[in-house]
């Protein structure tokens, strides 16, 4: 087997000659033949000024450099894309297919026996991940890990559930100019990922609870030396399976550590991204996630990980408190313990130095939950034919069994124009109804499921009501909200269907959500139904792949063709 700088030569008819010349030029960057005769670790580079949550990754990549050649391999640093959630345009989701493939190939075009990844911003680690398993080399993840909190007038704050918060008391009249723009210098106080449960933590823990990552990797603060600590000992890792050529993907992601990616995501309250997300990873290797499956265990495994928002805490909290090891734990036999990591440890030995924490109250024990069951629920129903997702650990209790009349919008335009109209016909019991936001409709399902309370509402107190869509929601985000809804409005989905005035009834409980119309006016709507199967967006390159090819959110939103076994 060829490794090294020997590994995937450039074809030029002429194998000696290809190493030949790789070697001359890479000569003039100053390496020895010792340096060029060993194992490789290629080492991705996301860093970017577009990207504040990936700021320390510079940092990161001189510490996992450190860690490879300590062991006696070679380092090698490529870049790749980086995705910055709030710099992304139109949606950071739209990207990640894109960054997935662009990793692998890098990862395929260029000499390394193993590779290093590093992400952190909503749609990164999942990217890296899928490419990861295409690729099949072995693999170790670093994620950037979570901003330190930040504080105002007492108040420990963290992006993004408390910007979501106080920006919602900004638009209510609560808090002045002044106010919200102090606010907006204090809720990022550092570099890394959102400090609450959103889809960055979330991910990290998942790929922590997959054995892709060295124990306690998804909880350390992005600024703390742990953090580069973690990071040597990663390319130490690394290098040992550039030398053994193993662990790969295939043999760590098995049925029972989906199982436990599944079980880890309920636990903690995780983000309703997580779980399109883990699909799409799933669907790059043999196995699958089922919905429904998903839903029931939803039922069996309680919420544990007191985090905003479906809690209190913040990331360093459930940090110090011992991080996901501790959370497996307290799991018990709900976790498969004899699943593999890339350490060559079992999740077991993992658990077994999990630290104990005197007085911490982050992670609590299966007798004192934080909520009785799982954070995500899977709705089905006339509604979402194929399901639709509700995080209801951070939703209003009052409102999960719920009849209204919808209010439609018919994009995310529609909705920015008309949600502040003081004429808007709409009453706290209304259910507010977003469509063609979608994985094509918007394109690339933008994270507006989160529909802002109408201002004259919130301005009476209203915090919160029934919203249902076809668009995500960040994972920081918090209310009774119905997303995910598939297939979706612009590929003719009963959400196309739905009028202003129609009644929708909402039974979280019984996992169903029905539009109260009869089947023969649904029918009646649908002939008269017009779709647009090619928009002016999608007339060229990666914009015209995309709508050709993406999937609904319960297959993961990848492309088709990039499904383990194609279309």
């Amino acid at each position: 087997m060829t490794d090294g700088l020997r590994k995937g030569l450039t074809s030029y008819g002429d194998a000696g000659f290809s190493l030949f010349l790789r070697k001359a030029f890479i000569k003039a960057m100053g390496y020895t033949d010792d340096a060029l005769d060993r194992p490789i670790v290629g080492i991705t580079n996301t860093y970017s000024d577009y990207n504040p949550c990936h700021g320390n990754v510079p940092q990161i990549i001189e510490a996992a450099k450190r860690g490879v050649m300590l062991s006696g391999a070679m380092p090698f640093v490529f870049p790749t894309i980086s995705i910055a959630e709030s710099f992304s345009h139109p949606t950071s989701m739209y990207l990640r297919n894109l960054m997935a493939m662009d990793t692998e190939e890098m990862i395929r075009a260029q000499p390394m026996d193993a590779v290093i990844v590093i992400g952190g911003c909503d749609k990164t680690l999942p990217a890296q991940i899928m490419a990861a398993i295409s690729a099949d080399l072995p693999t170790v993840v670093i994620p950037v890990g979570p901003m330190v909190v930040g504080h105002h007038k007492g108040e420990v704050l963290g992006a993004c559930t408390d910007c979501r918060r106080l920006w919602a008391k900004y638009r209510a009249g609560e808090i002045d100019d002044q106010e919200i723009e102090a606010v907006n210098g204090r809720l990022a106080p550092s570099v890394g990922t959102c400090m609450v449960m959103g889809t960055a933590s979330t991910m990290a823990c998942i790929t922590e609870a997959l054995g892709l990552s060295l124990p306690m990797s998804a909880t350390i603060p992005a600024p703390h030396a742990e953090r580069f600590r973690l990071a040597e000992a990663s390319g130490r890792v690394a290098a040992a399976m550039a030398a053994a050529r193993r662990p790969r993907p295939s043999e760590i992601l098995t049925e029972a550590s989906f199982r436990n990616a599944q079980v880890v995501l309920q636990a903690i309250g995780g983000s309703t991204n997580g779980l399109i997300h883990l699909t799409a990873i799933a669907n790059r290797t043999p196995h699958r996630i089922d919905l429904d499956a998903f839903d029931r265990l939803g039922r069996e495994v309680p919420v544990l990980v007191d985090l905003k928002p479906s809690g209190e805490h913040y990331m360093e909290h459930f940090h110090h408190a011992g991080g996901v090891p501790k959370l497996m734990k307290q799991l018990g036999e709900l976790i498969a313990l004899d699943a593999k990591t890339i350490t060559g440890q079992t999740l077991r030995e993992v658990v077994a130095t999990a630290e104990e924490v005197p007085g911490q109250d982050a992670i609590r024990g299966r007798d004192d939950p934080i909520k009785p069951e799982g954070g995500l629920a899977v709705l089905r129903g006339n509604l979402p034919p194929r399901g639709a997702v509700i995080k209801h650990a951070a939703a209003t209790p009052r409102l999960m069994q719920h009849t209204g009349r919808a209010v439609v919008f018919e994009s995310v335009e529609d909705m920015t124009l008309r949600i502040d109209q003081p004429d808007l016909d709409v009453s706290a019991d209304d259910i507010l109804v977003l469509r063609n936001a979608g994985p094509k409709g918007a394109p690339g399902m933008p994270e507006a499921g989160y529909l802002p309370i109408p201002k004259k509402l919130a301005r009476g107190g209203v915090k919160d009501m029934v919203r249902i869509s076809d668009a995500r929601m960040s994972g920081t985000a918090f209310g009774t909200i119905v997303l995910h809804v598939t297939p979706e409005a612009a590929v003719g989905g009963p959400l196309a269907l739905v009028r202003t005035g129609d009644m929708i009834r909402l039974d979280v409980a019984g996992r169903n959500i029905e539009l109260l119309v009869e089947p023969a006016e649904l029918e009646r709507r649908r002939a008269a139904l017009k779709l647009d199967a090619a928009p002016d967006w999608a007339r060229r390159g990666y914009a015209h792949l995309f709508n050709e090819t993406i999937l609904q959110a319960d297959e993961g939103c990848d492309f088709d063709f990039m499904r383990r076994g194609g279309k």
